[in-house]
Formats: structure tokens, C-alpha cells, sequence
């Protein structure tokens, strides 16, 4: 995220400033989707897979292909990518509307599995992922609330997404290192990271 100072839209709003005014796509996933608490297993599952995606790119990238992975990755059904084998990866590394990178694309299917047997261990991927928050938050099931006043305040890491890095790399997943793992909790609602000045930072 570039450390540049908020402005105000032309809808009036101020927003992140991480958020590029002109881009409709990054705009409607700032203001719609990132912060806001999820629990759906099967969306988890897509913004483990996305985040790990990015490892070494922009997440400008990984929202336009974003529509790709969902078609050719079965909408990230969980069981079924779990299934996946070798000449699966094989072919979806021949599609240009995906990362081909072989490493990030056997990781998709490894996480899979491995979020199958938190779901088996846990009751649902998302108890095993928001206990990393629990305490933190208003109630249970609610971020932990932030108050940074710029974007240069927002840490790359933090105890808790340590602490859920290490979990899931000692069960075998791939691609979720501390940094990755806090990106994913700052998408997925589990700290609230807009910054105070934004309109949607009350909002989630």
C-alpha cells in the first residue's frame, strides 16, 4: 500500500489511500468487500487461495483475474480442488487468465485439502481461522479494531497473523507466511484496517 495522503472522491467520500481513484474495480472491492467479516468457508478458502496468489505481485492483479480462478477453479469448491491431480494443475497452468506459477497453483490444492481436515478437526474453516481473534473484537465473530490515522501506521504483520502462520504451516499449507496470513485477516474482517479518516472504517 503506497503511503500517500487520503483525498475525497468525486462521490465525496474519503477513502484508504491505498484505494486508486480511477480504478472501478479496486474502488468497489474497497468499499464493498475488504473489512467486512467473513465466514463462509468457501469464500475463506477463495481469499487464502488469492492472497497466496499475490505473493510477489499487486493485488490490482489478482482482482482481475480474480473472475478467472472462479471459472476455472470450480468456484473454489473446496472438495472439488481438493480432488484436484497432476494433470489438472497441468492444465490450469495452461490458462493466461491464471498465475502460472506451478508452486502457487499446488499450493491451491494441498490448502484444499488441508482446509478439509480443519473442517473435519474445527467444525468449519472459519473456527479455525477467527480464533486467532477471538478476545480482541467487540463480540465473538467481530474484528479487531484498529485505529490507524495512514496508511504508513498499518503494521505487514502482527502477533495474531503469526500466530495463525505458523498453525496452518504446521499442518501443511502452503503460502501463508505472517504477511500473506495478515493481508487475509485485514481482507477478510478479522482487524478492521481502514483508516480512521475512511468512510468505511465505522461501517464494518
Amino acid at each position: 500500500m503506497p503511503a500517500i495522503e487520503p483525498v475525497a472522491f468525486a462521490d465525496g467520500r474519503v477513502r484508504c489511500a491505498w484505494v486508486p481513484p480511477g480504478d472501478a474495480l479496486y474502488l468497489a472491492y474497497h468499499d464493498e468487500e475488504w473489512g467486512v467479516p467473513l465466514h463462509d468457508d468457501q469464500r475463506l478458502f477463495e481469499m487464502l487461495v488469492l492472497e497466496g496468489a499475490q505473493a510477489g505481485l499487486s493485488w490490482s492483479t489478482i482482482l482481475r483475474k480474480r473472475e478467472n480462478y472462479r471459472a476455472a477453479c470450480d468456484g473454489f469448491d473446496i472438495e472439488t480442488v481438493a480432488g484436484y491431480g497432476p494433470d489438472r494443475i497441468a492444465e490450469l497452468l495452461t490458462n493466461a487468465g491464471l498465475i502460472r506459477n506451478r508452486r502457487k497453483m499446488e499450493a491451491m490444492v494441498v490448502n484444499a485439502r488441508g482446509v478439509m481436515a480443519l473442517q473435519e478437526d474445527f467444525g468449519s474453516l472459519s473456527k479455525a481461522l477467527w480464533q486467532f481473534v477471538e478476545g480482541h473484537g467487540v463480540a465473538p465473530g467481530e474484528p479487531v479494531r484498529n485505529a490507524w490515522r495512514s496508511v504508513g501506521e498499518i503494521p505487514a504483520t502482527s502477533p495474531e497473523s503469526e500466530a495463525m502462520s505458523k498453525f496452518l504451516l504446521q499442518r501443511g499449507f502452503k503460502f501463508v507466511g505472517p504477511t500473506i496470513c495478515y493481508a487475509f485477516m485485514q481482507a477478510v474482517g478479522m482487524v478492521n484496517d481502514h483508516t480512521v479518516d475512511c468512510f468505511r472504517y465505522n461501517q464494518v
